[in-house]
């Protein structure tokens, strides 16, 4: 288990920031994370949020929010920093309460600089947990965002509520770019038994990509999210059809680097010792040409720095949680965040 953790730090470190460094290049950071389980400490009454107050067995009150706000601002604002000092320009996350959350964290003191802004919309999800997107309005700014409902399969009686798949067309230092922030059904019950639910989500967000394509086949499309899924699940290679391999994905086609990073053992969570990679980033085949005028891709990188990584008892070596059990464990996550660089030529002609 330790092996594989210092396997995913050192191929992060190991890779050069030169290449992004040298002035005919503007660096993107786009990233996802999943916060877990960050709700505020105020009752709704219509989630099931009684876990999360000052009253339950986890005794969750002002003290622990704010210090996992300070936990989570500390992981998102070192995030991408190698390649760009002003870190993420996107930032899709998960397992958020509401705006009210987001709110304290991008006012944090570990974020407050970056004037950071966030699309978000409620989701219908039982247990009140959200998607959203984080934004610096020095890189991006939005057009137009929905929230797409995902209907589950089932009937009335034995379907329930999940994430709405969060869409955000904006423009991206002048390039359109069209982000989908996902949180796809958990495996509760069983991998094969939940699939179905998974490959709902995933047709919900392939159906709106797949309309954008109609209309532009050359579209920059990010697909980012906890799909609880690995890259080499259905739901990823068969309903998105994503490719593992740049030179396999075909125009409007979707690339998905982290295939190499689960068949080499690498994860962004770990359940019973062994790795899962749930936290991906995809892009379509319109960022993959580095000779254009635009953002393309470069890197794609497992943020998972020590101080992210538990180092004692049943979990050590795993993500520094939140809790174990009810008790806070004052960590971060039990996932570690994904981020890719991207990068644009820079006319050096106009700038000398």
């Amino acid at each position: 288990m330790r092996k594989l953790i210092f396997a995913a730090t050192i191929l992060m470190l190991s890779v050069s920031a030169s290449y992004a460094q040298k002035a005919s290049y503007k660096p993107a950071v786009i990233g996802f994370y999943n916060l877990e389980n960050f709700y505020d400490t105020i009752n709704n009454p219509s989630v099931n949020d009684e876990e999360f107050l000052p009253n339950s067995d986890r005794h969750y009150n002002t003290r622990v929010y704010f210090d996992k706000i300070s936990r989570l601002s500390r992981v998102i604002s070192e995030m991408g920093t190698n390649y760009n000092p002003d870190g993420l320009a996107i930032l899709g996350v998960a397992e958020i309460e509401n705006d009210t959350v987001l709110t304290d964290l991008v006012h944090s003191k570990n974020l407050k600089d970056r004037n950071l802004k966030f699309v978000h919309y409620n989701s219908p999800d039982v247990r009140g947990v959200d998607v959203g997107l984080l934004y610096n309005p020095k890189y991006f700014t939005p057009l137009f965002s929905e929230p797409l409902f995902v209907k589950l399969p089932g009937g009335a009686k034995d379907s329930y509520f999940t994430r709405d798949v969060l869409y955000v067309k904006g423009l991206l230092d002048g390039d359109t770019v069209h982000v989908f922030v996902n949180h796809w059904p958990s495996r509760v019950g069983g991998e094969e038994r939940s699939m179905p639910g998974r490959a709902a989500a995933a047709g919900v967000a392939k159906h709106a990509i797949d309309s954008i394509m109609a209309i532009n086949p050359d579209s920059k499309v990010a697909l980012m999210g906890d799909l609880n899924d690995d890259p080499i699940s259905p739901s990823v290679t068969k309903v998105i059809g994503a490719k593992g391999k740049i030179k396999d994905v075909a125009r409007s086609g979707m690339y998905n680097p982290w295939v190499d990073f689960y068949k080499n053992g690498i994860g962004t969570l770990a359940y019973q010792d062994a790795w899962g990679l749930f936290d991906q980033i995809m892009l379509s085949q319109a960022w993959l040409d580095k000779n254009q005028k635009g953002y393309h891709y470069y890197k794609a990188f497992i943020f998972n720095p020590e101080y992210m990584v538990q180092q004692t008892g049943k979990y050590r070596g795993y993500p520094k949680r939140t809790w174990d059990g009810t008790i806070y464990n004052y960590g971060y996550s039990d996932h570690f965040p994904t981020y890719i660089v991207t990068l644009k030529k820079v006319d050096t002609a106009k700038t000398n």
